[in-house]
Parts: C-alpha cells; sequence; structure tokens
C-alpha cells in the first residue's frame, strides 16, 4: 500500500500546454484510489492562480513546523480540477543564490552539464529544487515509509535527481512527454524518423545548443527508479536519444470534461452560434447554420504540429472549382500567439451583431509580432482574404480560450464541442491530446500515424473513421505532399456527408474516446509505481546489509 504518491510538473497548476491536461484529467482518478494520499507540487508564479484553491488540508500541520532556505515559500491548497487534489505551489524565486552550489552536485554527483543552460534552463531547475526540498520535509515529518515521487518532464529532473541523493528510499518515476532535442530536430527541420538510428543525443545536443537540457534530461531518465513516456513513437525516440527505454503509459481524457445530455447540445449550439458569428462580423456575410467548420489547435509549432499541413488542406480546397463543395468550409486555427488585445472594431461589430466585414478579416486578436508569427505569414503568404464569395475561410484567433478573451468569451472546451470536425496532421506529436479531446467532445478528428494516439487507435480500434470517428492519415519525413492529398480527400468525404451520416460520425468518435479514460489507462502507472517502490526497497535492503558489513 503506497502512503504518498507526489507529482511534480511545472504545468500543475499552470495552464501551459498538454501536460495541464494530462495531469488535471488524470487527478480524479488517483483521488479516487488514493483519496489525499497524492500531493501535485507545481510553481507558485505570483499572481492569482484561477487553478489553486487555498484552503485548510491534512497538509496544514507539516506547513506551520515545514524550515525551508530563507525566501522560499510554499502554498497548500487544493486544485480546481476534478478530484480536487492536494496542491502545494512552492515560491522559489529566493533559491537563486543556491544555484552555483546546486549545479556543482549535480555536476559531481550525476555529470549534468548546467554550463550551457539559458531561457528557461536555470527556473525549471530553482523551482525544481523547490519541489524536491518539499518532498523531503513532508517525507521526514510524516516519517512516511512507502512513497513514489513521479516527475513530468526534463523541467522537473534536478528535483528528481536531488530527491535520488538525499531520499534513497523514496520511490522516483521520470516521464518524459517528448524528448528535448527530438522536439528540436524536428523544430529545426531535420528528419527525425527515416533517419533516427543515425542520431546521437549528445552529438545533437551539442549541434543544436542543447547540452543543458538534453544533459539533465538523460541524467534523470538514467537515474529514475522507472523511467517513462506516453506512446510507442516517443519509446523509440527515447531509447535512441536518451539511451535508455521506457516503459509506456499512454494518456487518458477524464469523461467528466465532458457535458451531458441536453447541456452537450446546448453547449454545442452556443459555441456554434458564435464561431459563425464571428466569422461573419469578420467576412462580412452571414454565415449559416450548414457551413462545415474546421478547427486545429495547440502549441505554435508550425511544422511540428502540422498547422503547415492544415494550411495548405484549406489552400488546396480553396482553389477547388467553385461549387464542388457541398457546404462551404470555415476553418480555426485555436493557437496561441503574442497576443496584444481582442481587436476592438470586431468587438463593436459583434455587439451590433452586423456581418460588417472587417478590414484584414482573417485574424480576431491583434498580436505585437504581425512580422514574425509563424501562422500569419503562412496565411499571408498562401493569400487568404476571406472574401465573401469565397467557399473555404481561414480565422486565425491567436489567444488562450480560458473564457475571458473578450471576443468568444467561451472556453476552448466550451468552442470545441461546435465544430464538425478537428484536423491535427502532426509532424511530432508524443501522445496528441487535442485529437482525444476532440473526439471526446464529439467531434470527429483527423491524425496522423506519427502521433501516440494515432497509432494507438489503429492499433486497438482499427484505422477506419465510420467506426472510430478517427481518420489516421500515413506520414513520413517525405510524403508531404501524399499525406496532403489523403487529408484534402477526407476532408471532402466529411463534408459530403449527410446529416445522418456526420451523426453516426460523432457517436463513434465518442464511443472511442471512451476506450481511452483514465479508468482503463491508469494500471500502466499503478504498474510502474509498483516497479518503482520495488526497486527502492531493494536499494534499501542493500544499503542496510553494506552498512552493516561496514560497521565491523
Amino acid at each position: 500500500m503506497l502512503d504518498l504518491i507526489f507529482e511534480t510538473s511545472w504545468e500543475v497548476c499552470n495552464k501551459v500546454g498538454g501536460i495541464y491536461a494530462v495531469l488535471s484529467t488524470k487527478a480524479k482518478t488517483l483521488q479516487q484510489l488514493y483519496k489525499d494520499k497524492v500531493v501535485f507540487i507545481g510553481p507558485d508564479l505570483g499572481d492569482e492562480n484561477p487553478f489553486f484553491e487555498s484552503v485548510k488540508t491534512g497538509l496544514d500541520a507539516w506547513k506551520k513546523q515545514a524550515n525551508f532556505p530563507p525566501g522560499m515559500t510554499v502554498k497548500t491548497g487544493r486544485w480546481k480540477v476534478p478530484g480536487n487534489p492536494l496542491a502545494v505551489l512552492v515560491g522559489f524565486t529566493s533559491l537563486y543564490v543556491y544555484k552555483n552550489q546546486l549545479y556543482a552536485k549535480m555536476w559531481r554527483e550525476y555529470g549534468v552539464d548546467s554550463i550551457h543552460g539559458y531561457g528557461d534552463y536555470d527556473e525549471s531547475c530553482i523551482f525544481s529544487y523547490g519541489a524536491a526540498l518539499v518532498i523531503e520535509s513532508v517525507v521526514n515529518f510524516l516519517n512516511a515509509g512507502r512513497v513514489v515521487a513521479h516527475f513530468d518532464e526534463w523541467t522537473t529532473g534536478m528535483g528528481l535527481l536531488y530527491v535520488k541523493s538525499h531520499l534513497p528510499r523514496v520511490a522516483t518515476v521520470f516521464t518524459t512527454h517528448a524528448t528535448s532535442i527530438g522536439r528540436s530536430i524536428c523544430g529545426n527541420g531535420k528528419p527525425l524518423y527515416d533517419y533516427m538510428e543515425g542520431y546521437n543525443g549528445d552529438q545533437m545536443s551539442r549541434e543544436l545548443n542543447m547540452e543543458s537540457k538534453h544533459s539533465l534530461e538523460k541524467c534523470a531518465a538514467h537515474e529514475a527508479d522507472v523511467f517513462t513516456t506516453v506512446s510507442e513513437v516517443t519509446a523509440r525516440e527515447c531509447a535512441q536519444l536518451l539511451e535508455r527505454r521506457p516503459v509506456v503509459t499512454p494518456n487518458a481524457f477524464e469523461q467528466n470534461y465532458v457535458p451531458k445530455g441536453a447541456k452537450y447540445t446546448a453547449v454545442r449550439r452556443a459555441a456554434r452560434k458564435r464561431l459563425l458569428g464571428v466569422a461573419s462580423a469578420l467576412v462580412g456575410e452571414e454565415m449559416g447554420d450548414d457551413t462545415m467548420l474546421v478547427v486545429t489547435s495547440g502549441r505554435c509549432e508550425m511544422r511540428n504540429k502540422g498547422i503547415d499541413l492544415y494550411l495548405d488542406t484549406m489552400n488546396v480546397l480553396r482553389h477547388r472549382p467553385q461549387h464542388s463543395l457541398s457546404r462551404p468550409i470555415l476553418a480555426f486555427v485555436l493557437v496561441p500567439g503574442w497576443t496584444q488585445e481582442a481587436r476592438h472594431d470586431l468587438k463593436d461589430a459583434l455587439k451590433r451583431q452586423k456581418a460588417v466585414g472587417l478590414f484584414n478579416p482573417i485574424i480576431t486578436h491583434s498580436i505585437y509580432n504581425e512580422d514574425s508569427d509563424a501562422v500569419y505569414a503562412k496565411m499571408n503568404f498562401l493569400g487568404f482574404r476571406n472574401q465573401p464569395d469565397e467557399e473555404v475561410s481561414v480565422i486565425y484567433v491567436p489567444s488562450y480560450l480560458n473564457g475571458d478573451d473578450g471576443i468568444f468569451n467561451m472556453t476552448y472546451y466550451e468552442l470545441l464541442t461546435g465544430f464538425d470536425l478537428s484536423l491535427f496532421p502532426s509532424y511530432y506529436e508524443p501522445w496528441g491530446y487535442t485529437p482525444l479531446e476532440s473526439v471526446a467532445m464529439g467531434v470527429p478528428t483527423i491524425t496522423t500515424n506519427l502521433a501516440g494516439f494515432g497509432q494507438w487507435v489503429e492499433k486497438e480500434l482499427g484505422n477506419n473513421e465510420m467506426k472510430t470517428g478517427v481518420k489516421v492519415i500515413h506520414r513520413t519525413d517525405s510524403n508531404y505532399d501524399e499525406a496532403l492529398a489523403q487529408i484534402v480527400k477526407s476532408v471532402i468525404d466529411i463534408n459530403v456527408m449527410t446529416p445522418r451520416e456526420l451523426d453516426r460520425l460523432r457517436r463513434m468518435a465518442k464511443s472511442t474516446s471512451k476506450h481511452a479514460t483514465w479508468e482503463h489507462f491508469m494500471e500502466y502507472y499503478m504498474t510502474s509505481y509498483k516497479t518503482a517502490l520495488g526497486i527502492a526497497e531493494e536499494r534499501m535492503a542493500s544499503k542496510t546489509i553494506n552498512d552493516k558489513n561496514n560497521s565491523f
């Protein structure tokens, strides 16, 4: 039986990307299994946190007597997600004074090269050091025996190494959701898959100026009692670039986030009304409810997330002979950028509820970097203008959708229900939370076999979109045009479907998502925790024997 599970991530109570979705949806099932024995640790970034609730918890007695380095603070409470798990937020900025000592220790004991660190390296390492101090303090206060400390991504690697050094009785688990060097290889336009066996992670880290992040990630992967990743495609990447093959613990989704019955119908209707209303105001033409709404979303990585392929797909469809589509297509790119503010002219048009037609009708928010924003530049290069007579329009929404963006004022999940199709033609996608979220919301999706979720669907359910609501496109390093043609055909196939066929496709999508819930996938984590605890117990037994031998 476990006494405590700690899970540390930069994205605990901090909504940044896919890892937030993984941890926040996993929380409820963990709470059901280990009521208040699970403690999530994240950064205290100083501002008022809408995802964290400061309330009395079982950690209050520990907090009163906790003794940390001067200036370090902790907030205890609960994460405001289903399950309401215990959360500790670490105020870590005062710990920067110990940076050189910490880095020297990690070099001596583990060979972590921090000399070449830059950007977010210091911030991540100092946060994870603070998280490790919290774990050490709680474990010692409670005299807890069977403890698992789970660390997510390279950003928490130094915390894992500190725990390994100072708390050998604590079992450690390290999860990489995407290797830092693999992501960098793809982001720099290099072929990852066809040439995988030819890459050396250490060599590539020097070439791409990634030495420190890669060094830390590799050390954490090797020193952890159990090393995990989210899919087979990333397990292969880890084995090659980090030189240790991980256990696969696939990601899942929590159905509590999905509205049910009449509520779902109402949310979907409201989302469609808002999406069509915004588009009508921008373009200057009323868009009917028969419009096919298509979406892509996620991190702003043009190649890795397949945003380039998404925009090229819409461009091909836009240049088909007029009236060759059964219904017009309105495609959205919901990708956060360097947002300045919601467009004032668009806000005014929405207040007047008129399809007025605005200057530059391809974007909903002003951005600081119009000249360098990758999505905006690609749309302008392809010549998207969203003229009233065009059958395909594309709109860029460069804002986080938390319900207060100034234009939609609905959350991402609420808006997602309004779409007819989602498209995530990723090149580098360790799991693929966005297509899983999509099918959970009853929106059929197109993804690729380079995404972990796409591979899982093919392996477990087969590549038949009429049975799964998921179309898996074959992608390689060298078949961009072929993948583009497949996607164009798939979009057209759905565009010409009857309402009855579309309704069936939505039902199949929802059914697929129910195979990928934490109820089904948590067993992979439980197995990893059990294995890690066994290794930690063997380590302590061996240490006890050695201590006895050394005493003679």
